[in-house]
């Protein structure tokens, strides 16, 4: 993984004259061709004044999963705890929820503004182990970024 050629094109993406819905969906499209094992790359926004989430921008298979209700599944549970959350495993964990057979492993890092979870960026990746403390930091990078835009 390049993450200063990572961050560079990021940074061009915010800065960029394109609207929020294109500035995210070019991350989402950056970050899954650039990195071999970002199988689903999405964004996830709480919904209004509803205790959930709803989906945003995403690149990979379409999922069935547009609203997450706050405590279920990984990104449920990330809107809830304001943390970063590593699944390198999905089957070792009893509150998941599965976007597809081939999904194994999951990472979700929160977006913050002013001090409040307003969403998250997803990663679901078809290898199981795959992610490290270089996709945690590029990934909160991109977080600090997209809260820019809001």
């Amino acid at each position: 993984m390049d993450t200063a050629f990572l961050k560079n094109s990021i940074e061009g993406i915010i800065l960029s004259q394109k609207n929020k819905s294109e500035k995210l969906q070019e991350i989402c499209n950056l970050l899954e061709k650039e990195i071999s094992y970002y199988d689903w790359v999405g964004f996830y926004f709480k919904n209004g004044d509803k205790d959930e989430l709803k989906l945003a921008e995403f690149t990979g298979e379409p999922t069935e999963h547009t609203i997450i209700p706050f405590g279920k599944g990984i990104c449920g549970q990330v809107a809830v705890s304001n943390e970063n959350f590593v699944v390198q495993d999905v089957s070792e964990q009893n509150n998941y929820i599965s976007c597809g057979w081939k999904v194994k492993s999951e990472i979700v890092i929160p977006i913050f503004v002013n001090n409040e979870n307003i969403g998250q960026i997803d990663i679901d990746s078809h290898t199981v182990n795959p992610f490290t403390s270089d996709d945690e930091q590029l990934l909160e990078f991109v977080c600090q970024r997209v809260a820019t835009l809001f």
